[in-house]
């Protein structure tokens, strides 16, 4: 490859200790600056480097990686308008605390504001949405005993220390020659353990504030993603004897155990009365009905992932770190004297009877769809899901699974870069089965390009009503009038997704003819789920008040 070069020396350098401290692959997407890091990532073969034609779909594809491993990836774009397009990903990342090595190429500081080509400010791009921003400049050997440190630097910041994961920058500047093999690389460092940071000191946790919320009263738990120890968790709701109300993606949804279909009984008038108390654990669930109820007034107990603050309703009465909390609990507080966990998980196993009943009655529904999903899924693989309904659905009426890992972009709550996120959370070996709608899917169809020649096993469900439909669920599909809420909410788009599909070279089948696609994927494939924007709010109400209908004669 030519002479020895300072920017081949740098960059190899760079890789080669972020290997040292775990990284197992790369997100590149083509260019000309960026050639000295992307050179020096495929000359490693202990890394998977994966090409992605566009950026934005290189970046969600980094986001996916990190929330499957929890570790970084190495995310590389060329200069200019290329890393304008990672923005997406890395504000999701920041509000989802996910790990990814932003590495921006750049061109020299001597052709910044002179209006040279592919050129713009690069410095601090994405603002306050990175853990940080490092900018060695135009690499010269005379530096050479800071590279480790500089690579070092950007790795622990995306791991986040004291404080939340997240995206890192690092913009690069190279001159020219771009091509060229490195010199020997500069000694390694001293053993870092990735996971150990400086600074990290002990701190009262307030156990004694929530022992004294919780004990003897009448609760509820509410988990979403960001537990710790689920196991604990579950042993904690046995212990208190209060309901477990959890998502998919806390690890705590398994039936029996935790209530499968909180967001349906929390609609029940009067069910939740009793209550004096709600321990708020991890992320919001999306149901609104529960944020509005933990909203009103309750004393919430907040247990807060490392270094994030979560409390979207403004709702917590005391706030503590969440990791340890649930079994210092279990030794400490005092349980209801009332076994509201029993009545609940009654109430949920008649109302998972009345949705069986419900949807046995009709033919293809989005609601029918993830529970299908969620049980056909085979061990040890992953659901991912869009957000607008998919998430939602699964949330409100599909069982949870222990064997299933569950992912979705609930940071910024965002319907772009999710097939680009299955993308990347299927590369990590993970038979991986995806279910979005059509709108979402045509907002990431970039990343269709050359996916089929990738090695992976992937499934996209596409739920398609030729639409946006939440928005039938809102205020606006009552008040306009049709032909403007189809304008500005409705969108319907007419797309055909089996012919697009097909000019990818991805085979397409309607959801009825799936056969074993879910249960047994293969490759990758669509499967396309045809569905009714206004029937589909229908089915909603439909099964909302079969459940409430069920419980409330069962307990009466």
């Amino acid at each position: 490859m030519g002479i020895a070069t300072d920017n081949a020396t740098f960059c190899a350098t760079l890789v080669d200790e972020w290997i040292l401290l775990g990284l197992r692959a790369a997100f590149v997407a083509p260019g000309s600056r960026s050639t000295p890091l992307a050179i020096a990532l495929c000359d490693r073969p202990e890394l998977s480097v994966e090409v992605f034609h566009d950026e934005r779909s290189a970046s969600f594809a980094a986001l996916g990686h990190g929330l499957a491993t929890t570790l970084p990836a190495v995310l590389l774009c060329t200069s200019g308008t290329a890393a304008t397009h990672f923005h997406g990903a890395v504000a999701e990342a920041d509000a989802s605390a996910v790990p990814i090595l932003v590495a921006t190429a750049d061109r020299p500081p001597r052709l910044w504001g002179i209006g040279a080509p592919q050129t713009i400010k690069q410095q601090n791009l994405y603002g306050s949405s990175v853990r940080a921003f490092i900018e060695p400049g135009v690499p010269d050997s005379g530096a050479s005993d800071s590279w480790r440190g500089i690579a070092r630097e950007a790795w622990l910041a995306c791991l986040g220390g004291p404080s939340a994961p997240g995206p890192a920058q690092l913009n690069l500047s190279f001159e020219e020659p771009l091509v060229g093999q490195p010199e020997p690389l500069p000694e390694t460092l001293g053993f870092l353990e990735a996971r150990s940071w400086p600074g990290a000191e002990d701190r009262d946790d307030g156990i004694s504030a929530v022992v004294e919320a919780v004990s003897g009263k009448r609760g509820v738990i509410i988990a979403g993603r960001g537990v710790s120890e689920p196991t604990d968790v579950i042993q904690l709701a046995r212990h208190l004897r209060w309901p477990l109300v959890a998502d998919h993606r806390s690890g705590c949804r398994l039936p029996g155990e935790s209530v499968q279909h909180g967001d349906s009984l929390f609609r029940i008038p009067g069910f939740t009365d009793d209550f004096e108390v709600a321990l708020v654990i991890g992320e919001p669930l999306s149901s609104k009905v529960i944020g509005l109820w933990l909203g009103s007034g309750v004393p919430v107990v907040a247990a807060m992932p490392p270094g994030r603050w979560i409390d979207p309703h403004n709702s917590a009465t005391v706030a503590v770190p969440e990791r340890g909390l649930a079994g210092q609990l279990i030794d400490l507080a005092q349980p209801s004297p009332m076994d509201d966990l029993s009545i609940w998980l009654d109430a949920d196993a008649t109302a998972e009877q009345a949705i069986t009943g419900q949807l046995e009655q009709l033919t293809v529904t989005e609601p029918g769809v993830l529970r299908t999903v969620a049980t056909e899924v085979p061990d040890g693989g992953a659901i991912v899901v869009s957000s607008s309904m998919p998430v939602r659905d699964l949330e409100w009426f599909a069982p949870g699974r222990a064997d299933v890992e569950t992912f979705a972009n609930r940071g910024a709550n965002g319907i772009d870069g999710v097939t680009s996120t299955a993308i990347g959370i299927a590369l990590t070996g993970k038979p991986t089965t995806m279910v979005i709608g059509d709108v979402a899917f045509l907002h990431d169809t970039n990343a269709l390009i050359a996916l089929g020649n990738r090695r992976l096993d992937l499934t996209i469900v596409v739920i398609d009503n030729d639409g946006g439909g939440i928005f039938s669920f809102l205020s606006q599909a009552e008040l306009l009038a049709t032909d403007r809420y189809e304008k500005l909410f409705g969108t319907p788009h007419g797309t055909n997704i089996a012919a697009l599909a097909a000019a990818h070279g991805i085979s397409a089948v309607d959801w009825v003819d799936r056969g074993s696609a879910i249960s047994q994927p293969s490759g990758v494939q669509v499967v396309i789920a045809r569905t009714e924007r206004r029937s589909n709010v229908e089915v909603h109400e439909q099964l909302n008040t079969a459940i409430a209908d069920a419980v409330t004669a069962s307990r009466f």
